[in-house]
This record gives C-alpha cells, structure tokens and sequence, in this order.
C-alpha cells in the first residue's frame, strides 16, 4: 500500500485518495458511497472523544477466533478499533487497518502499538460510511461497537461491512446481550427498544440471539451464541451476558 502517514492518508490499494482524520471523504473517492442514516444523531458519537480522554489501557486482546478462519498476512479492518487492544495483536499477523470515530481513541491505539513496535494504519471514520473500496477485506473484527449504534445505523454498518468484505469473507461480532445485569435505565431519544442513554451520552443497545440473527441475515451463520457469566460485586452476584457470532459473505 502506498500510505501516507500525516493527517491526510493516500491509501491507494483501498480506494482512498483523499481522506482527512476526522474521516470526511471526497464523494468521488467512494466506489459505493453510504449516506449518514437519516435523523442519525452524531451526538452519541461525539461522546467518546470524552469517554477516551480518560479509559485506562486495558492490555491486548485475544485474536484466536479470527485466526481460526483467516489465514496469515489477509487483510483485515477493525471495525470500530478503540485505543487498539485487538488491533495490536492483528498487526502481527495480518495486514491491518483500525477505523474509529475518536481521534483521541487513535492517538491512543498509535501510541500503544508504537511501543510494542507494531504498527497498523489508523482511519478516522465512522462504522457506518467506511471509505474504502468494494471487496478491500477478508475480515472484519466488530467488538463491542454496534451495541453503541441506534436501529438504521447498526444497519448501515453491516450494509457496508457486506460492501467492504471479499466473497467468503467473514465478520467477527460481539455485543451487549439483552439479559447482561447493566441492560435498562434512561431509554435513548428517539426511543429504541432495549436501547439506553448514559450520562456520558453513550448510548447502550442490548440484543437477542434472533436480533442478531436478523441483523445479519444476508451471510451465513458459522457461530452464533450467548456467553453468560456471573459476577461478584460487594457479596452480590450479577449475570453479564454477551452475544457472540461469526458470519461469512455469501
């Protein structure tokens, strides 16, 4: 690829020939353009530059089931990337690019793999209006960020993550399960089921094994399963319930 690494990346292999860090794309750069969802708030996205400002690093992550079906040196996009816990270990074995909507969560993730001396480009961009070109990746890692997404955005999301897959690709998710102890509170505006809005101005959807089924009703479904576990907090148990899938382009 032929990277530049200021503010202003050529990423020419993916499509991309003009792309500012805040992930604002040329519409002629797009060879198949997405649309903001309609009555989408960004204010739910402009939270985590906040929310980034002060999470600690929290180590690598395991990568093991996507290594199970993606053979080494595929490319792959973290989806939603974060301060690049799993983004570090892809770059070990893959090619990889992390995409997030916080600047300060990328600055975080660069700094974080420069000291381990790695290195993965870094895209500010928005899960739902990625600027790369049709067919750019093998797979796809989505953990923990669509449960942040309203109905029509976690949609779009999954359009383009469809888009941006290779045929066979697949699509590595994880999110909030909707019998996880934390699912309730302040109801999001506009009102979604089972969708919450925090303090920080995040907001928290919580879904069913069948949501998510639909949600991605377009691939096949290789994995698909709820992970509950207890928790002990000052002598009381709590359940924390996560749903897990791994799906492939058709």
């Amino acid at each position: 690829m032929d990277i530049e690494t200021n503010d202003e990346r050529d990423i020419q292999d993916m499509g991309i020939t003009e792309i500012e860090i805040t992930g604002t794309v040329g519409m002629n750069d797009l060879d198949a353009p997405v649309k903001k969802p309609a009555g989408s708030s960004k204010e739910h996205f402009l939270a985590w530059d906040k929310e980034y400002a002060h999470l600690k690093w929290g180590g690598p992550a395991s990568i093991r089931s996507l290594q199970a079906y993606i053979a080494p040196e595929a490319r792959v996009l973290d989806a939603g990337s974060g301060n690049g816990r799993y983004l570090g270990e892809l770059s070990r074995h893959y090619t990889a690019i992390g995409a997030d909507i916080s600047l300060t969560a990328l600055g975080s993730s660069r700094s974080q793999l420069a000291r381990s001396g790695r290195f993965a480009e870094h895209l500010g961009a928005s899960v739902h209006a990625l600027p790369f070109k049709s067919g750019s990746f093998d797979g796809i890692l989505c953990y923990g960020v669509l449960q942040h997404l309203f109905k029509e955005e976690r949609e779009a999301a999954v359009r383009e993550f469809s888009r941006l897959l290779c045929c066979g690709g697949f699509i590595f998710f994880e999110a909030f399960g909707c019998e996880d102890m934390r699912c309730g509170g302040e109801p999001s505006s506009p009102f979604e089921e089972k969708t919450f809005a925090r303090q920080n101005g995040i907001i928290y959807h919580y879904f069913t094994e069948e949501e998510v089924k639909k949600l991605f009703c377009g691939f096949e479904v290789l994995e698909l399963e709820n992970v509950i576990k207890e928790k002990t907090f000052r002598g009381e148990s709590y359940q924390r319930h996560m749903v897990r899938g791994v799906f492939r382009k058709l």
